[in-house]
C-alpha cells in the first residue's frame, strides 16, 4: 500500500504522514510531492493507491492536478486534507472526482472515517 502526500509545507506533509499512522495506517508506504506538479509527475512514477493533496500550491493547484489525472485516464483514490472545507470547496472536489475532503484541524478519527472506506 503506498499513499502520495502533497502539500508545499515540509510541516504539513510530516503532519499528515504523523496523523495517518496514529490513524493506524502504520504499514503503508509514504511518497511526499512539494506540489501539485510534483505530484502529478509522482502518481506517473510512483503508482499511488491514494493520492492526499492540499488545495493551495505553488505551480499546480490540487484541484487542477486531480483534473489533470482524470484528463489523463487515471482514476487514482485522490482526497484532499485542505485548511478549507467550505460547501462550494467540497462540491467542487466531489465533482473533479475527490472522494473525500478533510478539513484542517484533523485527528486520526477524521482519517480513518475518511480512509477506511477507500483503502478497505
Amino acid at each position: 500500500m503506498k499513499i502520495l502526500v502533497a502539500d508545499d509545507s515540509r510541516v504539513m506533509r510530516q503532519i499528515v504522514v504523523r496523523t495517518l499512522r496514529q490513524a493506524g495506517y502504520d504499514d503503508v508506504d509514504v511518497v511526499e510531492a512539494e506540489d501539485g506538479a510534483d505530484c502529478l509527475a509522482k502518481v506517473g512514477t510512483e503508482s499511488p493507491d491514494l493520492v492526499l493533496s492540499d488545495w493551495n500550491m505553488p505551480n499546480m493547484l490540487g484541484i487542477d492536478c486531480l483534473r489533470a489525472l482524470r484528463a489523463q485516464g487515471s482514476s487514482v483514490p485522490f482526497g484532499f486534507v485542505t485548511s478549507e472545507g467550505s460547501p462550494e470547496m467540497r462540491d467542487e472536489a466531489a465533482a473533479a472526482g475527490a472522494l473525500f475532503l478533510i478539513a484542517k484541524p484533523f485527528t486520526a478519527d477524521t482519517f480513518r472515517d475518511a480512509l477506511d472506506p477507500v483503502l478497505a
